[in-house]
Parts: structure tokens; C-alpha cells; sequence
């Protein structure tokens, strides 16, 4: 590494700690994101970039043109937070709250997505101060909804896309991470081809007919009947699905019924997510789900639907070219030892719409604190992350794009 480069990445790093506390400490939910953008933008703008705005709602484009001519790498940060209370006990903690489908919650970086843009946001100064490196242009995305859209909006990486945010100039390759609150700082894990899952989200609408509490032989439980659906969706995955080719996983999240305890309502809706690592399979999963919801609705003498949204996230898939190509950029900058092959993992993300259009390499960057035996899940009230991680996050996505864009 060039070592002005490495004196002005660590130099850095105090902070990008900073935007990551003060990115915490003030969450946005999807499309929501508007003083998270603003400051975004009034970081670029201060450094002399050329920034676009409103991007696909909130999201925020800055290009850095380098001293030479040359082929363009964008990078991507999400920068929208989760509707979870928070529970940590932190200096920074966020204590926002917000109605979310008519739930009162608190809104929290349970993902490290305010690491993602803090880091970023440290990538493009450091770039900027050494842009006579750069042969080739530079797209830093900032990207609103990664979570997803609100209901009956549209957004994310998909809306992106459809913006041209790939185009004018042209976008080469794209390169984006994914801190991890259950791999040790100072490591980086990868995966060529398919890293991550597709996700389908789904709705499942049960009718029955109503009654008083006492009397259920009155009634056609729609609650009852969820529950005999949620079971049989799980049959799908336990007895119908060859798990050792790839794996399959449905998610139940959330049932609304009812208004007291004394009465059988007449309908029932639940929310879930399908997510698969084969197309394959995702066409046969799809089709008993639908298959298993109407046959056991009508066997206890209601009826059910099941839609899935047409919002839904591909597989995110590393170009296996690209991702030879700058391995060993990576182990060069954490260490050979750093970095590790992994299996595919079963959450979602939207950059894969990225890279159905141009060849990307998705990873993800240790945020654990080495020796802790408990680190808690993303998309959890206790996520927590060490700051100690993001300088590798700095480090690796600025000598990725050096290499990639002075590469022959």
C-alpha cells in the first residue's frame, strides 16, 4: 500500500468512529433517511466532489474523477436503519421512536448500516487526497431502503437501477461489504458466486368465520388455521427440500388477528419472507407454499391466500472472475490468514440488484470484538459492533478500488 495512502487511512479512522456514533445515535427508517443524506452530502460537497442527490428518493451518488482516464468502479454504502428498540447501553445509544405498521417502536442501527456509510463517507476522503492514484473514476452510492421500501413505495438499489445510478458514466464494477457482528475484527470473509440469498416476502390473507370465545364449534378459527399453515410451510423445508444442494428457510414474522380474547375474529393476515440459494428450488418451494396454504385452510373449513410482492431481492451473486481477480488485494490488505472462504449465508440483500446489471464482489468485514463468546444476531435490540473494524472496512475498499481501476 502507498504509503501516504496508509498514513491518510489511519488518520482517518477517530473520524469515521464519529459518523458511525453520530449515524447511530440518529436513525432513519427507509425513504426516510433525509438528515442522514444531508450530512452525507455536506461531507462530499466539503471535499469537492460532484454529488447528486435525491437519488431514488434520499439516496446520495458522488463521483471522484481521477488524474487519468479510465474505467469506473462504484462503491456502495446502505445507510437506513431498522424499526428495533434498542437495548444496549451505550454513550451513543439511539433513543428514537416512530410508528411503524401501526407499532409503536424504536428505530435502531441493528444491521451496522451507519458503520457501512461512516466508513464510506472515510473511503471517499481518503480517495479524493489521493486521487492521483485513481486511473479511472469513482462512484460512491449511498443508498436509501436496503431494508426495504415502506408499503406501496419504492426504493432501494432496484429504484436505483431503474435511475441510471449505474450509468453516465458508465459503471465497470461494484464493490460493497457488510459488517458482521459474529466475525472477529481484523477479518474478512468472502464467497464467490451466490454469497447471500434470494428473499421473497409474502402475505398470507386467512378467512374463517367469527364467534364468541366460548363457543369455537360456532367459529372457523382463522387463528387456529395460521397456526396449522405455519406448520405446514415448515414441512416444505424439513421433508420436501433437498437441504444438502442449497439451502431453504420460510419466515413467519408477523400474524394480526383479532381485537380481545373473547372473540374468534374472521380473518387472520401473517407476513413472512422466503429465501432460497437455487432458482430452481425457489420455483418449487413457491409453488407447494401455495399449494400447502389453500389445501390445509379449506381442510379446517376456511380459505386462505397467498401473494407474494413483486418487491423481492435476487441472490447476491460474486462474479467469480472479479472476485479472483481481487482476492488477493484483499488478503494483501488483512493478511492471508484474514481472510476466509465461507458457505453461502441466507439473509438478503438489494446490492445484489447491482449486480445483475454490472460484476460486483460483496463481503463481509469483522465487527466482533476478538474473544467475545456472545455476540448477538443483526436485526436485534442488543446488535453491537466494535468500532476497532471499520479501518479494515477504510483499508480494503480503498485499495480495491486503486488496484481495480490501475489493473491492465
Amino acid at each position: 500500500m502507498d504509503a501516504q495512502l496508509q498514513k491518510d487511512i489511519t488518520a482517518i479512522e477517530q473520524k469515521v468512529i464519529d459518523w458511525r456514533h453520530h449515524f447511530h445515535q440518529n436513525p432513519e427508517l427507509s425513504n426516510r433517511e433525509f438528515n442522514t443524506a444531508k450530512k452525507i452530502t455536506e461531507h462530499l460537497r466539503a471535499i469537492g466532489l460532484e454529488v447528486q442527490t435525491g437519488v431514488a428518493h434520499t439516496g446520495v451518488v458522488g463521483i471522484l474523477k481521477g488524474n487519468q482516464q479510465g474505467k469506473v468502479v462504484a462503491l456502495r454504502a446502505d445507510i437506513d436503519a431498522l424499526p428495533v428498540t434498542e437495548r444496549n447501553d451505550l454513550p451513543f445509544k439511539s433513543e428514537v421512536t416512530t410508528t411503524f405498521l401501526n407499532t409503536e417502536t424504536g428505530v435502531m442501527h441493528a444491521c451496522g448500516h451507519d458503520a457501512h456509510t461512516a466508513i464510506l463517507m472515510g473511503v471517499a476522503e481518503v480517495l479524493t487526497k489521493n486521487k492521483h492514484l485513481l486511473n479511472g473514476t469513482v462512484k460512491f452510492i449511498f443508498q436509501p431502503a436496503e431494508e426495504g421500501p415502506p408499503p406501496g413505495e419504492n426504493g432501494g438499489a432496484k429504484m436505483m437501477v431503474e435511475e441510471g445510478v449505474l450509468k453516465d458514466p458508465k459503471v465497470d464494477a461494484i464493490f460493497g461489504l457488510h459488517i458482521s457482528s459474529q466475525l472477529p475484527v481484523g477479518t474478512i470473509a468472502y464467497r464467490p458466486e451466490g454469497i447471500m440469498a434470494a428473499s421473497d416476502s409474502f402475505t398470507i390473507e386467512v378467512n374463517g368465520k367469527g364467534s364468541h370465545g366460548s363457543t369455537p364449534w360456532t367459529s372457523v378459527d382463522p387463528i387456529l388455521i395460521s397456526a396449522k399453515i405455519i406448520d405446514g410451510l415448515q414441512t416444505i423445508v424439513s421433508r420436501e427440500t433437498e437441504l444438502t444442494k442449497e439451502a431453504v428457510v420460510i419466515t413467519v414474522g408477523k400474524i394480526s388477528a383479532g381485537t380481545r380474547q373473547n372473540i374468534i375474529p374472521e380473518k387472520s393476515e401473517m407476513l413472512g419472507t422466503l429465501r432460497t440459494l437455487d432458482h430452481d428450488m425457489r420455483e418449487k418451494v413457491m409453488l407447494r407454499m401455495q399449494e400447502m396454504t389453500s389445501t390445509l385452510a379449506k381442510a379446517y373449513g376456511g380459505t386462505a391466500k397467498l401473494s407474494f410482492h413483486e418487491y423481492n431481492y435476487p441472490i447476491t451473486f460474486n462474479d467469480p472472475d472479479l472476485t479472483s481477480k481481487m482476492l488477493p488485494t484483499l488478503k494483501n490488505t488483512a493478511g492471508n490468514e484474514n481472510v476466509v472462504l465461507i458457505d453461502a449465508i441466507t439473509g438478503a440483500e438489494d446490492f445484489s440488484f447491482f449486480q445483475k446489471e454490472v460484476p460486483g464482489l460483496y463481503y463481509f468485514l469483522g465487527g466482533m470484538t476478538p474473544g467475545n463468546q456472545t455476540p448477538y444476531p443483526h436485526h436485534t435490540p442488543d446488535f453491537m459492533i466494535d468500532d476497532a473494524g471499520m479501518l479494515l472496512g477504510v483499508k480494503s475498499l480503498s485499495q480495491l478500488t486503486i488496484d481495480f481501476l490501475n489493473a491492465k
